[in-house]
């Protein structure tokens, strides 16, 4: 899932205040279309609940992360689950399609992985993803920011996220060669299991590394008072304000060398 340094993933942490992840991802699988028998690369795979879908789909399904701890969640499944970080993939012409959910905004690099992408594909091979686009969490992120400006701390130079618009994504899947379908930035208000404090715990973890450990929960407490007038309702219900960028691109069949940029 992440390949961001100062963030660490507990399995039962995020099935605890993350699990919705994963429960949001079936359009992407319907957008994916996976056929049986199909040999599929699902792209930070975290603990694996898509990465089993697929695979009960009949598909034969590989999944990677970057988190040896999700990793060893997602082989108490059953599953072909590999540590292994989305920047440097270790696969040549392999799959019929590359699945990624929630997981390409962990990876600051995109040309690095959009080029392991290309060549982990067949040709005629399909990559379809979901992911964090530009304004996603702006709230949360503002409240972070405001948070470690008071602290003397610049945010910016910790933030873990890469959050493209639909057209920067674009430019940079047809660099690289790829056919793009369909591609859309969209938001997707989503409600929290309980208080945002447990989202920012799981996910925020950078920006909370830059002060000692006894200081940070309090710090997400404070966090969570800078958002509460726009992310809690009257009755404490929390909202996380997702952007997602979810799009679909084909490595045509008449495939060459991807093209660096």
């Amino acid at each position: 899932m992440s390949s961001a340094s100062n963030q660490t993933w507990n399995s039962q942490q995020y099935s605890e205040h993350a699990r919705f992840v994963s429960d949001l991802g079936m359009p992407v699988v319907a957008l994916l279309a996976p056929l049986r028998g199909q040999r599929i690369l699902d792209l930070g795979c975290g603990d694996g609940p898509l990465t089993k879908q697929l695979s009960d789909l009949g598909c034969r399904v590989v999944g990677v992360d970057a988190s040896s701890e999700m990793i060893s969640a997602a082989k108490a499944l059953g599953l072909d689950a590999r540590v292994m970080d989305g920047h440097t993939l270790q696969f040549d012409g392999e799959f019929n399609a590359v699945f990624s959910i929630a997981a390409l905004h962990w990876m600051k690099q995109p040309e690095k992985v959009i080029a392991g992408v290309w060549r982990a594909l067949n040709a005629g091979g399909r990559f379809v993803g979901e992911f964090g686009g530009k304004g996603n969490v702006a709230t949360i992120v503002m409240g972070l920011e405001g948070a470690l400006s008071k602290r003397g701390i610049d945010a910016k130079t910790v933030d873990p996220w890469y959050n493209p618009t639909a057209e920067e994504y674009r430019i940079i899947l047809e660099a690289h060669g790829f056919t793009v379908n369909s591609i859309a930035l969209f938001p997707r208000s989503t409600p929290l299991p309980g208080s945002i404090v447990g989202w920012l715990e799981t996910f925020a973890q950078p920006f909370a590394a830059t002060l000692p450990p006894p200081d940070r929960y309090a710090f997400f407490r404070e966090v969570a008072e800078l958002c509460r007038s726009k992310l809690c309702d009257d009755a404490g219900n929390w909202w996380a304000d997702y952007v997602r960028l979810r799009f679909s691109a084909t490595k045509p069949q008449s495939a060459a060398l991807y093209i660096q940029i």
